[in-house]
C-alpha cells in the first residue's frame, strides 16, 4: 500500500473497521439476548465476572467509591476496553489476516464460559454468544475486504467502498437492534403489571415524633427511590406476577410451591423495618427504613414441617445470587420476617425485589435480604456456602449496634455559638435505648430521641452544643436495649459488619 500517508491512512480505516465490528457483535448479540429473552448477556456476563474475580476488600472500597454507579461503570468500562481491543485487531487485518479470526473467537469463548457461569443463564445466553462471534467474522471481513486487498493504484476507490458498506452495516446493525428492543418489551409489561397491581396493603403510619425537626437529618421514613441499593444484579430481573413461584424444600416434611396469587391471598402483616448493608461503614449510608407489607415465613415453614435438626434457610435469587439465613430468625414469633410484596404501600419496585424478595429484621441483608426469591431450602449452615460467606464474609450477620452524625456534616462551617447537632441510631430487633454525644472530649450528654413504635427501625437522636469560634470534634454512641454501649474499638466491615464511634470535624466562626 502506497507512501506512509495511505498507509496511515489505512490503518485508521482498519481501526475504525475493527470498532464497527465490535459494536456490530455486541449489538446483535444483545438483540439475541433480548429475542429469546436470555437472562444474560455476554458484555454483562464478561462484568460480572471481573466483579467476582475481585477480592472482596477490593469490591468494597469500590462500592464506596462510587456508590450504586459500580455496577454501570463496570459494564462501560468492560465495553470500552473490548471496542479498544477490537480497534488493535482491525489493524492487525493486513500484517497478520490470521489473527482477527483468532482474537474474535478467544473473545467469545470468554463470553460463552462468562454466560455459562451465571446459575440463571440458560441456552440462549450462548446462542446470543455465538451470533455475536459470526457477525464479528462477517462484518470483519466486509468492512476489512477492500481495505485488505486493494493495490495503490486502487486506494481511492478501495476507500469510497469501505465506506459504503461502513455506512450499510451501520444501518443493518440499528435495525438488529431496534428489533431486539422490541422484544425488550418483556420488562416493560412487568413494569406495566406491577403499576396495574392493586394489593390490600396500607402506607404506614410515621409516629408522630420519629423525625425531630432537625434539617439535615435522614428522613426517619425511607423513600423507594433514595432507599439504599447493593446487589450483584447487572440488570434487575424482570419477572411478571404470573411467571414468579416459590420453592419450599429440602428439611421438611412437605414441599411447597407458591404462586404469586398463592401467596398474596394469605393473611398479610405490615411492618417497619431497617434494612443495612454489612458493607455499611461507620457513619455510612446504606442504611434505609421502610414500611414493609407481606406474608410472615414462619407459617408457611411451619407448614411444610420443619425437620428439628435443621438450622438454616439457602435462600436463592432469580439471578442466582445465595444467601445463607440461620432459621431461627426465620421461625422467630417476636420478628417480622416476611416474604414482601410491597414497599410504603406500593408493589415493590423492580430494582428492590418485584415481585417478592425477604425481609428480616436484625440481620445484614447479604444473609437475609434476598431480592427476586425464588427458592428456599431448609438445610444446614454446615452443608452449603452461599455468595457471600464465599467470599470471606461471617456466616450469620446479626446488626451492631451503631449510631451516625448527620448533622453537622463532616467539615461544615457553623455559626459559633449554639449549634444543633443530630442523625440516627440503630439496634435492629434489639432497640435503642440512649444516645450521647461528646463535644471536644469533654463529657458525654445524653441526646433526645425520637419516637418508634418497636425494635426493628433506626432512631433520630438530636441535641445542642455550645462552640467557640475554632475547629471542633463531634463524636455519638449509642447503648442499646441489652445495656450494651457501642465499642470505640475501629473495626473495617471485613467480616461482620463494622464497629466504632463517628465522629466528624467542622468549624465555627
Amino acid at each position: 500500500m502506497g507512501d506512509d500517508g495511505s498507509v496511515s491512512r489505512t490503518t485508521r480505516y482498519l481501526a475504525l473497521a475493527g470498532v464497527i465490528t465490535g459494536v456490530s457483535g455486541l449489538v446483535t448479540a444483545q438483540a439475541a439476548v433480548w429475542a429469546t429473552r436470555a437472562n444474560n448477556g455476554p458484555v454483562v456476563a464478561v462484568a460480572s465476572a471481573v466483579r467476582d474475580k475481585t477480592p472482596g476488600h477490593l469490591a468494597i472500597k469500590l462500592v464506596h467509591l462510587v456508590g450504586h454507579h459500580d455496577k454501570p461503570l463496570l459494564v462501560t468500562g468492560t465495553t470500552v476496553v473490548l471496542l479498544l481491543l477490537c480497534a488493535w485487531i482491525g489493524t492487525q487485518a493486513i500484517k497478520r489476516p490470521l489473527l482477527p479470526d483468532i482474537a474474535y473467537f478467544t473473545l467469545a469463548v470468554v463470553g460463552f464460559f462468562s454466560v455459562i457461569r451465571l446459575k440463571d443463564s440458560t441456552a440462549a445466553s450462548g446462542v446470543a454468544v455465538v451470533v455475536g462471534l459470526i457477525t464479528w467474522l462477517v462484518v470483519h471481513r466486509f468492512l476489512t475486504g477492500p481495505l485488505v486487498t486493494a493495490r495503490e493504484a486502487e486506494y481511492e476507490v478501495s476507500r469510497r467502498t469501505f465506506l459504503r458498506r461502513t455506512g450499510g452495516v451501520v444501518v443493518a446493525v440499528g435495525l438488529a437492534g431496534y428489533l431486539g428492543d422490541l422484544s425488550s418489551r418483556a420488562k416493560r409489561r412487568v413494569e406495566q403489571a406491577r403499576r396495574l397491581l392493586r394489593l390490600p396493603v396500607t402506607r404506614g403510619r410515621v409516629p408522630a415524633d420519629a423525625n425531630l425537626g432537625v434539617a439535615g437529618i435522614a428522613s426517619w421514613r425511607t423513600s423507594a427511590t433514595d432507599f439504599y441499593r447493593i446487589d450483584t444484579a447487572f440488570s434487575p430481573p424482570a419477572i411478571s406476577p404470573d411467571e414468579w413461584s416459590l420453592r419450599i424444600h429440602g428439611m421438611v416434611d412437605k414441599e411447597i410451591t407458591l404462586s404469586y396469587s398463592d401467596l398474596v391471598s394469605r393473611q398479610f402483616t405490615e411492618d417497619w423495618v431497617t434494612l443495612c448493608c454489612v458493607s455499611n461503614e461507620v457513619g455510612g449510608n446504606l442504611i434505609s427504613n421502610a414500611w414493609w407489607s407481606g406474608v410472615l415465613i414462619r407459617d408457611i415453614l411451619a407448614e411444610a414441617g420443619v425437620h428439628p435438626e435443621a438450622d438454616a434457610v439457602k435462600q436463592t435469587s432469580k439471578d442466582g445470587w445465595t444467601c445463607g439465613t440461620p432459621l431461627s430468625a426465620l421461625t422467630d414469633p417476636n420478628r417480622n420476617a416476611m416474604l414482601a410484596v410491597a414497599m410504603n404501600g406500593e408493589p415493590l419496585p423492580i430494582v428492590h425485589g418485584f415481585p417478592v424478595r425477604m425481609v428480616v429484621p436484625g440481620l445484614y441483608g447479604y444473609v437475609s435480604a434476598t431480592k427476586w426469591v425464588v427458592d428456599l431450602e431448609v438445610t444446614q449452615f454446615g452443608k452449603f456456602s452461599a455468595y457471600w460467606t464465599e467470599r470471606g464474609w461471617g456466616e450469620k450477620g446479626p446488626v451492631k449496634t451503631e449510631s451516625r452524625i448527620d448533622v453537622p456534616r463532616d467539615g461544615a462551617n457553623t455559626s459559633a455559638g449554639t449549634v444543633k447537632v443530630g442523625g440516627s441510631a440503630w439496634a435492629q430487633h434489639t432497640g435503642i435505648e440512649s444516645v450521647e454525644f461528646q463535644i471536644d472530649g469533654g463529657a458525654w450528654q445524653s441526646a433526645q430521641l425520637g419516637g418508634v413504635e418497636g425494635l426493628d427501625t433506626w432512631v433520630q437522636w438530636a441535641g445542642e452544643v455550645d462552640v467557640a469560634h475554632g475547629k471542633h470534634r463531634l463524636v455519638v454512641r449509642a447503648t442499646d436495649k441489652s445495656g450494651y454501649t457501642q465499642t470505640a474499638v475501629q473495626a473495617e466491615v471485613l467480616p461482620d459488619g463494622a464497629t466504632g464511634w463517628h465522629s466528624v470535624q467542622f468549624s465555627a466562626g
